[in-house]
């Protein structure tokens, strides 16, 4: 289904006000590169063990006897992946991000190069928060339509900047407003280093901002064990709709996990 960037959600859930969300979003949107404040000379005493570093983004990953395009894992396990087109309000995805983590659900984010660029803290808050970060392209157009030079492009663009914020050009790749890549998309995420494209087989339809009600029934009512469920950062209905959804999914012993996870014996 295609997305549409030009729609804007006005935040009604998870505690967030439109001040709130306005707020949080220009902190997002402080990258690397702005001069901090000196800081003050430490009292003396025993110096401060350092704090360790975050780990690395994980690598793309190649599964012999699945196709190069997957939308669904196995059926014969209780696990399910919801994914996220990465692009909108922070504030929205930092929302989405902390009701996943206290059902103790795992996402995963395919992420927007350009959203990326506006907010590069998002990489490692996904990566923190124990979720899996791939690549949605740079510009979000309609990859199959695109030039093949121009199409390649855009997978390397996004990539070249989650390698930059995390040590990875991620875990996933997946077509931009399509659900599924032509043989050429294909071929050049395959070059771009994504042995797989990633596509699904549920669809929530929340870019509609259809309601919380309505985004829930259509997930709940086509999911079954081994799917990979398409949602969207950036719409309020999205926020409404998780805890409800996660709940209903533990209900059925589904558990939310990364497609990697999916995807793993």
């Amino acid at each position: 289904m295609l997305s549409h960037p030009g729609r804007r959600a006005v935040l009604r859930a998870g505690g967030l006000t439109t001040a709130g969300a306005a707020v949080a979003g220009l902190t997002a949107a402080c990258g690397p590169g702005r001069p901090a404040a000196a800081p003050s000379a430490p009292p003396p005493g025993p110096a401060r063990p350092a704090r360790p570093a975050a780990p690395a983004a994980a690598l793309p990953r190649r599964y012999p006897g699945l196709p190069v395009e997957i939308a669904h894992g196995p059926r014969d396990r209780p696990r399910v992946a919801l994914t996220f087109h990465g692009n909108g309000d922070p504030a929205v995805a930092r929302a989405v991000l902390a009701s996943a983590e206290k059902a103790g659900a795992r996402v995963t984010v395919l992420a927007i190069g350009s959203w990326l660029d506006a907010h590069p803290d998002l990489a490692r808050r996904i990566l923190d928060g124990g979720h899996e970060l791939g690549n949605h392209t740079q510009r979000h157009l309609a990859i199959n339509d695109l030039p093949e030079a121009e199409a390649h492009a855009e997978i390397t663009g996004c990539a070249q900047r989650l390698k930059r914020l995390t040590g990875s050009i991620g875990t996933w790749f997946r077509p931009s407003q399509t659900q599924y890549a032509t043989p050429l998309v294909q071929k050049l995420a395959q070059r771009a280093g994504y042995p797989h494209v990633l596509s699904y087989d549920v669809d929530s339809l929340d870019f509609t901002s259809p309601g919380a009600a309505a985004v829930i029934r259509t997930v709940t009512g086509t999911i079954r064990p081994g799917s990979v469920v398409s949602l969207h950062f950036g719409y309020a209905d999205t926020v409404d709709a998780m805890p409800p959804l996660l709940e209903e999914l533990a209900r059925r012993k589904l558990r939310a996990v990364t497609t990697t996870e999916l995807l793993t014996p």
